[in-house]
């Protein structure tokens, strides 16, 4: 069964029976073969079968999470460094902002209750991130809200509501939002980040022209970058963000506010192991513990 479960796991790497056997250096049908023995030795379904499609169900991912215990476990007998204790590894995705706030509170806590604990923090955009965590190579995943309804393994819990506001110079005219949207240099959120698909929904829905004067991705740099004069942006108000630098002045949207969604993607609840489960709990406390201090 060793050698199905480390297929298994290719087929789990690389999304398809056809990319698992070019990376493995076997057939296609051999690839489904093994897995129709790992089935019937296991008396369940692994994958969800549509015409020559096949796609990792609930109890799939469920297996691949034991499968690599199993393997590592079986590679310790066999070099003999079989430990008293096996390590848990957790690969987390996180966009920017969350890295550097709420995140390594609840990791540490984490690894003070278990202490053979490894996790690893993976960067990047949040659509990437979810698509990791469906395939796998993710356990859970701290971004914003896709635009999409999520895969029928993936589950979504909402951590934080945050308000995007207008961000100008503390010497901008005292004008309107919409004024200063239309005759101020605009410092763009990147349009391939979700936030930026928000912020250009939110301009074309007023009608407002803009005059682009620069775009990145890193919510500091947006800041920064208005502080200096640059222009004026749309941002979100991170729950990091308690305080705004002193060079720049917040206007709030008023009735025209809209927000984006901060929040944990992660299988069902019945997929995660305990320490998972318990991963997911802290991250969810350490948000909610913080919301008091944002309003």
């Amino acid at each position: 069964m060793i050698r199905e479960l480390k297929t298994l796991l290719a087929v789990a790497r690389e999304g398809t029976f056809s990319a698992a056997g070019d990376k493995i250096g076997l057939t296609q049908s051999a690839i489904s073969a093994q897995m129709q023995r790992l089935e019937a030795e296991v008396g369940y379904d692994l994958f969800d079968r549509s015409g020559r499609t096949a796609r990792l169900n609930d109890r799939g991912h469920q297996m691949v999470v034991q499968a690599e215990q199993l393997i590592q476990l079986y590679t310790e007998l066999c070099t003999g460094t079989v430990g008293p204790q096996t390590s848990i590894k957790f690969n987390i995705g996180a966009i920017a902002s969350a890295q550097s706030y709420l995140l390594p509170e609840a990791l540490a806590k984490f690894h003070r209750q278990f202490p053979d604990s490894r996790t690893r923090l993976v960067p990047g955009l949040s659509m990437d991130l979810t698509n990791l965590v469906d395939a796998g190579e993710l356990e859970m995943a701290v971004v914003i809200r896709p635009p999409f309804s999520l895969h029928s393994d993936l589950r979504w819990t909402t951590l934080a509501k945050e308000p995007f506001r207008l961000i100008v110079p503390r010497n901008a005219p005292d004008l309107s939002w919409r004024e200063l949207l239309m005759t101020m240099p605009f410092v763009r959120y990147d349009r391939k980040s979700l936030a930026g698909r928000q912020v250009e929904r939110f301009l074309r829905k007023e009608h407002i022209p803009v005059r682009d004067v620069c775009e990145a991705d890193e919510l500091d740099a947006l800041i920064r970058l208005v502080a200096l004069g640059l222009g004026v942006s749309l941002v979100p108000q991170a729950m990091r963000n308690r305080r705004w630098p002193a060079a720049v002045r917040v206007i709030d949207l008023g009735e025209d506010t809209f927000h984006r969604d901060i929040g944990l993607v992660h299988r069902s609840k019945r997929n995660m192991s305990d320490a998972s489960r318990s991963l997911a709990h802290l991250i969810t406390d350490a948000y909610g513990a913080a919301q008091p201090d944002e309003k």
